[in-house]
């Protein structure tokens, strides 16, 4: 009887060592399992927001440098107007405000053809066209259009964003 006795006993000894190698299974799944997300974690952190200083100091000066407005100075130039009432001419100097340096340079590249269409729509207009404010925005916007087409063979022009006039001064003889 002894033995029968000691078959239970043996029993409930493995049913007592089970119960803890399965707990020991499941705890590294658990910690295996909080290493991959933190891995995974750190991983992501690093490619999507963990950028260095320097590329940070890069990018908000190109912001800096965007919101910096560009200006090309258009030389002081006199044309003809249309006439009225005997000869009148327009002495004028401006600035063109243009979104970027690339933008400027172009303009640079082709300050002859800028010049001429200039002098094209100036030379169309009339004293008493020019006199009033409106007259002036409307010239303005007659500009911006002017020398927004492509300066060579096709494509997009430059963008042009504003104009100011630096010098208008309107002489009849």
């Amino acid at each position: 009887m002894a033995t029968k006795a000691a078959k239970p006993a043996a029993k409930g000894a493995d049913a007592a060592e089970a119960p803890p190698a399965k707990s020991k299974k499941m705890l590294f799944i658990i910690i295996g399992a909080v290493l991959v997300l933190a891995i995974g974690g750190a991983a992501a952190f690093m490619l999507m927001g963990g950028k260095s200083k320097k590329a940070d100091e890069e990018h908000s000066e190109e912001k800096a440098s965007s919101k910096v407005p560009v200006f090309v100075v258009i030389e002081p130039f006199v044309v003809n107007l249309q006439q009225e009432n005997g000869d009148q001419f327009l002495q004028v100097a401006l600035t063109l405000q243009v979104p970027n340096a690339e933008t400027a340079e172009t303009l640079k590249v082709f300050m002859p053809q800028v010049r001429s269409r200039l002098l094209m729509v100036l030379s169309s207009k009339k004293a008493s066209e020019l006199l009033t404010s409106e007259g002036k925005r409307n010239l303005t916007d007659e500009i911006i259009d002017q020398l927004g087409e492509p300066f060579a063979g096709g494509g997009k022009g430059p963008t042009i964003t504003d104009v100011f006039y630096t010098s208008f001064v309107i002489q009849q003889q």
